[in-house]
């Protein structure tokens, strides 16, 4: 039980550093480079998001074979990741998943 709960930790955490960082590269970086010609922050946020995605996807796989995701909720939480703040959405439906438990 106290394994699950560290995974379930574990994956909210990872929703929201990696829909943190795809908000800031979306949001702000992108726009920058675009509109004012200043491309350091994408050059900065681009591989931060790439670490926390890969990172989140690792904690997803890893959550899913300890029978702690059921396929719905491993496709809601891999389709949120890519859409802009899907990833504070999933934290919150884990949050009140671990909460009705």
């Amino acid at each position: 039980m106290k394994r699950r709960a560290t995974t379930m930790l574990s994956l909210k955490t990872a929703c929201l550093i990696e829909a943190a960082t795809l908000a800031g590269l979306v949001c702000i970086a992108v726009p920058l480079k675009h509109l004012a010609g200043y491309s350091l922050p994408v050059s900065i946020l681009g591989p931060v998001h790439g670490m926390a995605f890969l990172t989140f996807l690792w904690i997803v796989i890893h959550a899913a074979s300890s029978g702690s995701l059921h396929r719905r909720e491993i496709w809601r939480l891999l389709i949120n990741s890519v859409i802009p703040f899907g990833g504070f959405f999933s934290a919150a439906q884990l949050s009140r998943r671990e909460s009705e438990q």
